[in-house]
């Protein structure tokens, strides 16, 4: 199975309260991030890909702890807030790579993710389904009305803060397309 998610700012205690997160502080969001995860993905060959913002200011050792906790083969579109990426400590191979932009096909479906929400992707004309982060809880209607039905917004604060598989993605898509 295939599972997206995005804006997880591990290690980040102020966007607790910019994104009106429901966690008492950083180590009680931390502990609940990592359950939410485990508790959708099971299998260690599930992949999962992170549209950046996975770690907020931290450590490579930071980044390395916590993707240890996670269940699944993890692939990173990077964000705007990958510094430890640069880190000497990271340890990169718990990434199964690291990218900025990434398109597959899936049930002859394009699906293209990127940090950033854009306004038009690879397909877009054709159906293709573009998966994004980096703008929160903010600005919802903005961004559905511009981005359209083919458009989400895969940050936590979206998704019920755990990763979302490729066919909820697919099944909101296809009730958001229905006339």
């Amino acid at each position: 199975m295939k599972y997206f998610i995005a804006d997880l700012h591990f290690y980040h205690e102020a966007v607790i309260t910019f994104s009106d997160r429901p966690f008492q502080d950083v180590t009680e969001m931390n502990k609940q991030l990592i359950n939410n995860w485990n508790k959708v993905v099971k299998s260690p060959k599930d992949e999962v890909y992170i549209l950046g913002d996975f770690v907020y200011r931290g450590t490579g050792e930071q980044a390395n702890q916590i993707l240890k906790k996670l269940r699944g083969r993890k692939y990173l579109i990077k964000g705007n807030h990958e510094n430890y990426l640069k880190d000497e400590a990271f340890d990169s191979t718990l990434f199964e790579w690291v990218k900025d932009y990434y398109s597959f096909k899936y049930n002859k479906r394009r699906f293209v993710l990127f940090h950033y929400p854009i306004l038009e992707w690879d397909g877009f004309y054709q159906g293709a389904i573009h998966l994004y982060g980096h703008v929160h809880n903010t600005r919802v209607a903005y961004f559905k009305d511009m981005l359209g039905a083919t458009a989400m917004n895969v940050g936590v604060d979206m998704i019920d803060y755990k990763p979302i598989s490729i066919d909820e993605v697919v099944q909101v898509v296809s009730q958001r397309e229905m006339p």
